[in-house]
């Protein structure tokens, strides 16, 4: 008995390697969409066409016949280090909301996606500013679509940041407000939208770069300069983002949609070293991804 007791624990012992090399091979790679508009794509950065090779472009090539990579190809890269397997896809039009990707590009859409990221126009509504009627109705008319087609699916929706260009230059929508208000605004509006929806939960991704702003990591005003040692989340229209914005777009996806921690990719992260970012730069990005969402919960 004492023979077959020790027979039976170096069985264990060697069997034990094989199931836990087992636990951590991906299942089945689970489909996921983004659909949105330049500040998914990754305009005017070096996320735009990054590794477009690895990601599914329904739109087919553009300009110069290249094909997106932008926020989702981030996602891609982040899922790969962690051992994830997703098939990544993204069907994107620039400075287009939710209701023109239901009304114009259904046939690409209209599919039983495992889990769906997206997000409508940057100011809500393009004719008025600041209102969230549109995003509302649009959302929950996306939304049944996807659930029709796969009743399990998860939908988030994506709400973007303050723009720098409606908030500091006279006339404009938000003119006179902090910066962090336009986030706060668009917070508020996509948590009504994702109620209406019933969606799996909103991305706080305006109030993130709140937090960047308010903890000292990101510059507030790139209209006066951005401080030595700060980062800046826009891109040089002071309306998109920067490789740094949409970064910290991605690492929200991420942390949501898989379940892990943003920190757990690490300082040595790839897509962060690809954009030349600093260690202490990727460190900061993913600190405020988890702060944010801790504090979201």
């Amino acid at each position: 008995m004492r023979m077959r007791g020790l027979m039976l624990a170096i069985l264990g012992l060697a069997i034990l390697p094989l199931a836990i090399a087992l636990a951590a091979t991906p299942a089945g790679a689970k489909t996921i969409l983004f659909v949105g508009n330049s500040f998914t794509f990754g305009a005017n950065s070096a996320a735009h066409y990054y590794k477009s090779d690895t990601v599914n472009d329904l739109n087919g090539p553009g300009a110069g016949g290249k094909t997106v990579g932008g926020v989702p190809a981030f996602f891609k890269a982040f899922t790969k280090e962690a051992g994830l397997d997703y098939t990544v896809s993204l069907e994107t039009v620039g400075g287009k909301g939710l209701d023109y990707h239901f009304a114009e590009k259904r046939s690409v859409l209209d599919k039983p996606w495992d889990v769906v990221v997206m997000h409508g126009y940057s100011t809500l509504d393009i004719d008025h500013p600041g209102n969230p009627a549109l995003l509302v109705s649009s959302s929950k008319q996306i939304t049944d679509m996807f659930r029709a087609k796969n009743p399990r699916a998860e939908v988030w929706l994506d709400a973007t940041w303050s723009r720098a260009d409606m908030t500091y230059p006279d006339g404009k929508p938000w003119h006179g407000k902090p910066i962090q208000q336009m986030g706060k605004d668009i917070a508020i509006a996509y948590d009504l939208a994702a109620k209406n929806a019933h969606v799996t939960g909103v991305l706080p991704l305006g109030l993130a770069w709140n937090r960047a702003i308010d903890s000292g990591v990101a510059g507030d005003n790139p209209y006066t300069g951005i401080p030595a040692g700060k980062i800046d989340l826009w891109s040089w229209d002071n309306y998109h983002a920067s490789a740094y914005g949409y970064y910290l777009e991605a690492l929200l996806v991420f942390a949501k949609v898989t379940g892990r921690d943003p920190q757990s990719l690490g300082d040595n992260e790839t897509v962060a070293d690809d954009m030349g970012f600093s260690k202490p730069q990727t460190h900061a990005l993913q600190q405020i991804a988890h702060d944010q969402l801790a504090a979201s919960q």
